[in-house]
């Protein structure tokens, strides 16, 4: 059986495509931690947990050579994100007998709630589910962050984030996350250099500079994206489940399975 219950709903198949299309599509242009971690799956709906291991600590061999060892493992259940949205049963009719294209709205404004869901989890975590985000983590390191309205502030402080990962030894693809507001900050000519002290900054993470709603006003974060630092699990990717008829109205519900795993919480650098 199909645990999405496609098969109980009166659509066709250039329907469920469509549906399918346009909440992807949707989720795509919203969602931000993805374009900053890797993936580790999709592993399948039926993938209940996954483990999440502590590789910051360390120590030595007799030979005086490193020894990279979990610190501890946890197995942690992926949490389910999910979304409904309706699609009622004239726009349906209107749709099918008048040879009109549906207004999919309604499923695009539950994968931008889902995708923002999905943001909110991997910075933020869950307090209540015990889940660490990139924001809440403990063991990251801390930068004051200075005024980034005047001088060359923002270049500064970045610029001391990259240094402080290089000497703990972090290497390879660093991601900048801001908020829009401190985005906003880094559009302006830097005074005695004729550059936006965006591409500036650009240049010390090779471009990877990503901003977010859902980090609300002035947060950022620099971050040592390589997967032995952190990445994303997913078990059941963003899918469209049917889920009941109420009233001759469809309702739908978006759904996805997904947890962030900060395996060294020193890759990251939190400005406060």
């Amino acid at each position: 059986m199909d645990f999405l219950s496609r098969e109980s709903a009166p659509f066709s198949g250039e329907l469920w495509n469509k549906i399918d299309e346009t909440v992807v599509a949707t989720a795509r242009r919203v969602l931000t931690g993805r374009r900053i971690l890797n993936l580790y799956g999709p592993l399948g709906a039926e993938t209940l947990s996954v483990a999440v291991d502590d590789l910051s600590q360390r120590g030595q061999t007799e030979e005086d050579g490193a020894l990279i060892k979990t610190g501890s493992r946890r197995y942690l259940e992926l949490p389910l994100i999910f979304s409904d949205f309706t699609l009622y049963w004239r726009d349906l009719e209107n749709s099918l007998k008048n040879n009109l294209p549906l207004d999919l709205s309604a499923a695009s404004e539950a994968a931008v709630q889902c995708a923002s869901k999905e943001d909110e989890l991997i910075f933020f975590g869950s307090k209540k589910l015990g889940y660490d985000g990139i924001f809440t983590v403990k063991g990251s390191s801390q930068i004051k962050m200075s005024d980034w309205d005047t001088g060359e502030n923002p270049f500064s402080d970045i610029a001391k984030g990259v240094e402080l990962l290089t000497e703990k030894g972090f290497f390879g693809r660093l991601a900048l996350v801001l908020s829009p507001n401190l985005y906003t900050k880094l559009q302006r000519i830097q005074p005695g250099t004729g550059r936006m002290e965006v591409e500036r900054v650009a240049s010390l993470v090779d471009g990877n500079i990503f901003r977010s709603p859902v980090l609300g006003s002035d947060k950022a974060a620099l971050i040592c994206t390589e997967p032995q630092n952190i990445d994303l699990a997913v078990g059941q990717d963003f899918s469209t489940a049917y889920l009941e008829l109420k009233d001759l109205n469809h309702t739908l519900r978006i759904i996805e399975t997904i947890l962030p795993r900060i395996k060294r919480a020193d890759a990251i650098v939190i400005y406060d």
